[in-house]
């Protein structure tokens, strides 16, 4: 891919937050190492592409503030977010050095994502929407009172498309940045699909409580201000409800099961 010297690269391979959790070697060779060999392969093409790279808010740890803002301090709890980190780093250098001309986008928790659930440990976020939204049992680990920090899909393609074409001379030296999103518990996230699908869909969730996920959840950011980003033009939803009615829109064509019971 490297060869044809592609001016524009996005960098969004990665084993995800509970499998890099699992499998120690697996998640290091793919993520760092992985992510090492491709901006060596840019270097070595001695030219100069835009690349822009998918971090995430697992690179914070806690104690957290209210709102982590863009001084905070990276202090990763797992091995996802550590690898997160050191990449972060090597894109800021490799860019520094003049490789390429990097940015590095910490994204939310992208919910609600299309398809069937995978490893990563935040998959639940989606999977209390997206199986009752066709009808299906969801499985929730963790208690209601859990707050996590969440963009739709299409708002993580807006930052995308929005990181490859921003001017990267407003950056600096620092590449990366935390992108906006939406603060929610997951009592909010189910009240909001009560509002837009109706109690049986609400009804589809089982509390069954997974001590493993609760622990690596407890470790991730709950809330972020993200100045800086929202300065450079980056935009996000405005509330779980908008990002749910954007899945339902986008994947289900605007159609949802029966609705029974109150809203």
């Amino acid at each position: 891919m490297v060869a044809s010297r592609p001016e524009l690269i996005f960098h969004l391979a990665a084993v995800v937050s509970g499998e890099a959790e699992a499998d120690f070697e697996k998640g290091y060779r793919v993520n760092l190492d992985g992510t090492r060999r491709l901006f060596e392969a840019i270097r070595k093409q001695n030219y100069r592409p835009r690349v822009v790279f998918t971090s995430s808010i697992a690179v914070f740890g806690a104690p957290f503030p209210e709102a982590i803002g863009d001084e905070f301090l990276n202090a990763p709890l797992t091995s996802y977010g550590t690898q997160k980190a050191i990449s972060e780093l090597l894109l800021s250098d490799y860019s520094r050095r003049g490789f390429f001309d990097g940015i590095g986008i910490r994204l939310p928790t992208i919910c609600v994502r299309p398809g069937k659930p995978n490893k990563a440990a935040s998959g639940f976020f989606s999977g209390i929407i997206r199986e009752p939204l066709n009808g299906q049992e969801a499985v929730l680990p963790v208690p209601e009172s859990v707050r996590h920090w969440f963009a739709s899909p299409r708002a993580a393609i807006g930052f995308l498309i929005h990181a490859s074409r921003l001017d990267t001379a407003k950056l600096g030296t620092r590449r990366n940045l935390s992108m906006p999103g939406v603060a929610a518990t997951v009592g909010e996230q189910i009240a909001a699909l009560r509002k837009v699908a109706g109690e049986r869909a609400a009804g589809l969730i089982r509390r069954e409580p997974d001590p493993t996920i609760a622990r690596i959840v407890e470790g991730w950011p709950r809330n972020f201000e993200a100045r800086r980003a929202l300065t450079l033009g980056f935009r996000a939803d405005q509330s779980f409800e908008e990002i749910i009615r954007i899945h339902v829109a986008d994947e289900l064509q605007g159609k949802l099961p029966p609705r029974t019971g109150s809203a």
